[in-house]
């Protein structure tokens, strides 16, 4: 009996058009582009402005490219997944508002939060659905509207976050492409380290946590790094190992775009040239959860069918791991 694989088989993305670049922050922190570049790589961030605009209408937007590059038929898709750590209320499901909205009536839809591992995470879940036989098409959507949930009188953490969405399409594969390996881990340890104190069941919102900004992204930047660099490089090293490819055998590092000092330590701990690394950190600047997923639509075309993908992220809680994908389709 032919082994069922989980591939990826079509992408989509939406970026906001407003660009917050670095120039501009200089004239709202205390900081410049000299310094946001060296110790970031980022130039510019992209903003969703308008009332009443959330998430979900990245997502939705995100989506539909894919629907309509791949000729998807939304009303085929069983499952839609949102990766995301900004949803756009608490309790009522994105994905599920997400689904409806694009005509997937016939899936159904959760949102999955790991910070910025949720994409990660979530292509070992959809996998894993396809895997089992149960469905044939999973969309993923990675999203995050960063700019909500970021203080802009904060220098340490509003250089580094953007908003922006990327989907893609899982489905069965016969020819073992897609998803071979994948090695996820966690660590409570870093709970303190990059969070949002107020909002959750701890402490609900009240006037003294609004007042005192403890609704925005709080870390510790050195400690993050730290942690995001070791583990980072190390899981994406323990993916080709245990796989036995030498670097030679990897086309493409595919790695969350935190920093581009820890992308470039995670490339060099595997051993792989500059131009074997995607990155898009100086446009997009850290979309949380749809780095990975806008790296890959913005790649697209470079993408060859059986192509060797390393995946690696890291993200609050702490949240990291790494995923070895073989590309299914040329463009």
């Amino acid at each position: 009996m032919t082994k069922i694989t989980a591939a990826i088989t079509a992408v989509g993305k939406y970026l906001p058009d407003y660009a917050l670049t670095n120039k501009e922050l200089e004239t709202m922190v205390d900081t410049n582009d000299e310094w946001i570049t060296t110790r970031t790589g980022i130039k510019e961030r992209r903003i969703l402005k308008g009332e009443g605009l959330g998430t979900s209408f990245m997502a939705i937007k995100a989506a539909e490219d894919l629907l309509q590059k791949s000729n998807t038929n939304p009303e085929d898709i069983d499952m839609v997944i949102v990766a995301t750590a900004t949803p756009d209320m608490p309790v009522a499901s994105t994905a599920a508002y997400t689904a409806s909205k694009i005509g997937a009536t016939n899936a159904f839809s959760y949102d999955l939060q790991a910070a910025c591992s949720s994409f990660l995470y979530g292509m070992s879940t959809a996998s894993s659905y396809i895997e089992s036989g149960r469905y044939k098409k999973v969309l993923l959507i990675g999203a995050d509207k960063m700019s909500s949930i970021i203080d802009y009188t904060d220098r340490a953490t509003c250089i580094i976050f953007g908003d922006g969405a990327g989907a893609v399409l899982f489905e069965p594969n016969e020819e073992n492409l897609g998803l071979q390996d994948e090695y996820l881990r966690s660590d409570g340890i870093g709970r303190e380290f990059l969070k949002i104190d107020a909002g959750g069941s701890i402490l609900p919102a009240n006037e003294d946590t609004v007042k005192n900004k403890r609704h925005f992204v709080h870390q510790e930047g050195r400690t993050v790094f730290k942690f995001a660099v070791s583990n980072m490089a190390d899981v994406a090293e323990k993916m080709l190992t245990r796989n036995n490819l030498t670097k030679e055998e990897i086309q493409w590092l595919v790695p969350h775009q935190a920093n581009k000092r820890i992308i470039e330590a995670t490339a060099n701990r595997v051993g792989l040239e500059d131009e074997k690394v995607m990155m898009n950190i100086h446009k997009y600047g850290n979309t949380t959860s749809a780095t990975l997923p806008l790296l890959l639509a913005d790649y697209e075309k470079e993408l060859n069918k059986g192509d060797n993908l390393i995946f690696a992220a890291f993200g609050g809680g702490f949240t990291w791991g790494a995923i070895y994908l073989k590309w299914a389709y040329n463009s």
